[in-house]
């Protein structure tokens, strides 16, 4: 009998080692996917909040004009929003415009601050060389995340 109850003690205790071990690295494993979710959140909740309008108007002769590709852009999210031409992306005709040719002002000459509700001028140098061509033309802006296609003819 006694030779049973060792067994059975020692049957125990490898159960025991063997069901901390798989709880252990459950525990590990629940903790790495809840960070996961929580930085995710963030981001999708920084691109729900991120929301632009090209205002230009298409039929316009302001849009092209000696080789200069400019369009008004309004923040229409609610967060702020960079500046800095090297963070957004424009494409024209599928061709990413070189971030050295791009550049974001605010229209009336005042400081750049891109705030909800704030219209920015969006300027491409060398449009020709970013993808322009005569005819028709679609550019993308990619701000933050959301896309917004702008279609003329020039």
């Amino acid at each position: 009998m006694a030779g049973e109850s060792i067994s059975t003690l020692i049957l125990f205790i490898a159960a025991m080692l063997v069901a901390a071990t798989v709880a252990g690295t459950l525990v590990v494993s629940v903790t790495d996917v809840s960070a996961s979710i929580d930085d995710y959140s963030g981001e999708l909740s920084e691109e729900i909040e991120t929301d632009v309008t090209v205002i230009s108007d298409a039929g316009s002769d302001a849009v092209y004009d000696d080789d200069e590709l400019t369009l008004l852009v309004k923040n229409t999210g609610e967060r702020t929003l960079s500046t800095d031409p090297e963070v957004h992306a424009v494409l024209i005709n599928g061709q990413y415009a070189d971030t050295a040719d791009v550049s974001i002002a605010d229209p009336t000459g005042g400081e750049v601050s891109w705030q909800s509700g704030d219209v920015v001028e969006i300027t491409v140098d060398d449009a020709s060389e970013n993808g322009y061509v005569s005819g028709e033309n679609r550019v993308v802006v990619d701000v933050g995340g959301d896309r917004e296609v702008f279609e003329f003819h020039g």
